[in-house]
């Protein structure tokens, strides 16, 4: 699993072609191969990006975070 933080933008994690978004007791699977949240913390979409971060000028640095898949499934 690959986890992006863009410059001055979201995060964006790779999902491998799917996930489970569950808020409010709702339940819903999604299949898409990314998905980007807001780190901005201004998008009206949230959790999820909407691009305000381009209108507001929001700065921060990027990085990545890569999971090791197979430590991960094996609970380690």
């Amino acid at each position: 699993m690959r986890i992006e933080f863009r410059e001055n933008g979201p995060i964006v994690i790779e999902t491998g072609g799917r996930y489970t978004y569950r808020h409010g007791g709702l339940e819903q699977v999604i299949e898409k191969s990314r998905v980007s949240l807001c780190r901005c913390g201004q998008s009206s979409n949230k959790p999820f990006c909407d691009a305000t971060h381009k209108h507001i000028g929001f700065v921060a640095p990027a990085a990545v975070i890569e999971l090791d898949e197979q430590a991960l499934h094996a609970g380690g």
